[in-house]
């Protein structure tokens, strides 16, 4: 990949352990441009080196962080919007990286297109193919569930387990080795976002209005 992009230094790690915790205001003060600088950075260099390879990838956002929300602090997150509500995910903290893709914050209608999908034949056995496969490949599948089924379709549905997400999220810790501190960390992170691609094409092919994917 071309860019910037040579990972996380060392000390970022450090610079994290001295944020963990509930650290003092002067502490965060301190702290505020080597976290700009050995964390956030590399993670606008990462999105960058993935939106030169793969255009697909150019709508994204490296969240800032500030406030008294330490979470915002100890871990920076990033995202690239495929369509509405549809996204891949990024994340850095101490453990290293988690990759994923998300479907949430979904408004009623893409919620009923989702479950008009997941109990078409064609297109619900396409996500089971899929969500199996991502499973296999080592990705959690999570999301908010309902406690049954929702009304209209039977609790024996095939795909009942499915039918009562209202939002889909798949994650998977890719880890804290060497290949972190380099350049190839990219590689990594584009290759999970490559298993995710069947994922986020059916979302957005079955539940957002608007196909970037």
């Amino acid at each position: 990949m071309t860019g910037d992009f040579e990972g996380w230094p060392r000390s970022a790690f450090d610079l994290l352990l001295q944020l963990e915790g509930e650290p003092a205001a002067d502490v965060l003060r301190e702290c505020r441009q080597d976290r700009e600088d050995l964390v956030r950075r590399p993670m606008v260099e990462l999105l960058t080196a993935m939106a030169y390879a793969d255009p697909a990838y150019e709508d994204f956002a490296v969240w800032r962080y500030g406030g008294v929300s330490m979470g915002a602090w100890q871990r920076q997150t990033a995202n690239v919007r495929l369509a509405r509500n549809v996204e891949l995910t990024v994340g850095f903290d101490l453990d290293g990286l988690e990759v994923g893709a998300a479907w949430w914050y979904a408004p009623p209608p893409q919620i009923e297109r989702y479950r008009a999908a997941v109990a078409d034949p064609g297109s619900g056995r396409r996500l089971v193919a899929i969500v199996h496969k991502l499973e296999r490949e080592g990705f959690a599948i999570s999301g908010d569930l309902m406690k049954r089924p929702p009304r209209g379709y039977p609790a024996d549905h095939p795909r009942a387990h499915l039918l009562r997400h209202r939002s889909v999220i798949a994650r998977r810790h890719l880890g804290c080795d060497e290949w972190i501190h380099t350049a190839a960390a990219a590689d990594e992170v584009h290759a999970a976002f490559t298993q995710l691609r069947p994922l986020v094409r059916w979302l957005v092919r079955n539940v957002s209005p608007v196909a970037q994917a």
